[in-house]
């Protein structure tokens, strides 16, 4: 006969068979690695399709490599400013808020703990604990670390980890510029007769990358989401072209 101790998850744990498997990613920054990895690989397809298109639509209105070198460097340094300007706003705006929350928190924790411990309590009841569960839960917590506890379960934020507007900002500039480095070099290197297909297949090479990567990271469809990007890419290309062609001639 089957006893209770016979069942998985029932019998009485060793001390070292506690804590994180080894073949389980539970290093506590491995979501926010993540989260930035993710972003690297949007600035860098950012990057590749904004100065794709730009360089694509001077190369319809001239065939001058120093004129499309300029073009597109310019458009390289003037998107990584913008969205490193961009991302410090953003995540400074985030920031400010996770620091109001914890002072709001703080504040709380100093005028009425008892209150506060009975809310955190009745978060883990709420979750499934029993109630002398989540009663003794909310205490060990918050005689280890009142905020700390009181600030994951309440607002989902860590304490130790709140977002930096420097990284991210950093992270965006770094990533649109090697992303934008790819066609600029490729249209300015290749000669006249071969610059437009080198640069729209170094590109679809490119962005079939940031696909996978995207949609790895999304845990989402990879065909689908690489099919999307070249697409995308690819479209921008050929309409600023023809712009730039349409424009140029006028121009002329």
């Amino acid at each position: 006969m089957t006893t209770d101790a016979d069942l998985p998850g029932t019998s009485e744990l060793d001390a070292e068979d506690l804590g994180p498997h080894p073949d389980e990613p539970h290093n506590e920054n491995a979501s926010g690695l993540l989260n930035w990895l993710r972003a690297a690989v949007l600035g860098a397809n950012d990057g590749i399709v904004s100065v794709a298109g730009l360089v694509m639509g001077v190369a319809g209105a001239t065939t001058d490599r120093h004129t499309l070198f300029v073009a597109g460097t310019a458009g390289m340094v003037s998107g990584a400013l913008s969205m490193a300007a961009g991302e410090y706003v953003s995540v400074s705006t985030q920031r400010d808020t996770e620091q109001a929350l914890l002072a709001k928190e703080r504040r709380e924790l100093e005028e009425d703990p008892e209150d506060e411990l009975a809310e955190l309590a009745g978060i883990y009841r709420d979750k499934g604990m029993s109630e002398e569960l989540a009663i003794k839960v909310a205490e060990e917590l918050t005689a280890h670390d009142a905020l700390a506890a009181h600030a994951e379960a309440e607002l989902g934020i860590s304490v130790d980890d709140l977002t930096s507007p420097w990284q991210a900002a950093t992270a965006s500039l770094v990533a649109f510029t090697l992303g934008a480095l790819l066609p600029l070099l490729t249209i300015t290197l290749f000669g006249h007769t071969l610059r437009i297909w080198a640069t729209a297949v170094s590109v679809a090479v490119a962005l079939a990358f940031t696909g996978f990567a995207s949609a790895r990271f999304a845990e989402a469809d990879v065909r689908r989401a690489i099919i999307r990007n070249i697409a995308g890419g690819l479209l921008a290309m050929a309409v600023t072209y023809v712009i730039g062609d349409l424009v140029g001639g006028a121009v002329h």
